[in-house]
């Protein structure tokens, strides 16, 4: 029989076993408790990254525009006359724009000299395409600038009106490109715009006001509200215009839209499309 001491050693060893085994159990249970932590501290952050990137968004990203390589075109609105005018003459209405900028360039020949006008289409593409389109059809041929006007702030010549009544035009209109006009200068006090001399810029009426035809040639600096296209400018000839202003105006316009026929009589005899240059 094991004596009291062997009883002792025994319980004492198996007290051991089990101090040792839960101390193992507790090392055991302090580890997975640490990597835990450190799991879920690694999800937690991954996870905030993500939603915070947008990962998480049910949209997906929208895709990059192709890129296209057909040039871009503007639609212009050429819009049905006055159907009550006589004055209009019916020449049909342009084809758009094909979205070219190069400069179209309309030579003159009138009954006091040549002169020439290069038009704009990239800030006056509807108006540089309806003057083509004119030009084209032989619109302008014949046609008298019927008014000018001599003030100290306002000098322009007046064109484009084949009945020379100054309510002539085609059987359509259009409204005017407010991008055309962005980069005059202000007049000096400061209530209108500067078109420089040798602008050349498209007149317009009615309510609202639409433009035709007509269009008027500034022979000096002129102030005027930035509300009309300037389609091109004077690249030759200008010195034909100022002899024509020299001679002043009969002030026949003077009682509604200033100004008057001019006193040295001026008609556009042909107005034809340059060719472009090679």
């Amino acid at each position: 029989m094991a004596t009291n001491k062997q009883r002792r050693e025994a319980a004492r060893r198996q007290l051991q076993r089990q101090l040792e085994r839960r101390a193992e159990e507790a090392r055991k249970r302090r580890r997975n408790t640490l990597v835990a932590v450190a799991a879920f501290t690694v999800v937690l952050v991954v996870g905030s990254v993500l939603f915070f990137s947008g990962a998480f968004d049910d949209n997906e990203p929208a895709a990059e525009p192709e890129a296209s390589s057909e040039p871009e075109t503007l639609a212009c609105t050429y819009s049905p006359g006055n159907p009550e005018n006589p004055n209009l003459s019916d020449v049909g209405v342009p084809p758009q724009p094909d979205g070219t900028t190069t400069p179209v360039v309309l030579d003159v020949v009138s009954t006091q000299g040549a002169f020439q006008m290069t038009l704009d289409p990239t800030n006056a593409p509807c108006a540089t395409n309806s003057m083509k389109y004119l030009a084209e059809s032989a619109f302008f041929d014949g046609s008298p600038c019927h008014r000018l006007v001599n003030s100290e702030v306002f000098g322009v010549l007046q064109c484009g009106d084949p009945t020379g009544t100054g309510s002539g035009g085609p059987t359509y209109s259009y409204t005017a490109e407010p991008a055309s006009v962005a980069a005059l200068g202000p007049s000096p006090d400061g209530a209108n715009a500067i078109y420089p001399r040798g602008s050349v810029a498209m007149a317009q009426g009615g309510q609202p006001p639409t433009i035709g035809s007509q269009f008027f040639i500034a022979f000096q600096d002129t102030q005027l509200p930035p509300e009309y296209t300037l389609v091109g400018t004077i690249t030759a000839g200008l010195e034909v215009i100022d002899a024509v202003a020299a001679g002043g105006n009969d002030g026949s316009f003077e009682a509604s839209s200033g100004g008057g026929a001019p006193l040295l009589p001026i008609t556009l005899t042909t107005v034809t499309v340059a060719a472009p240059v090679a």
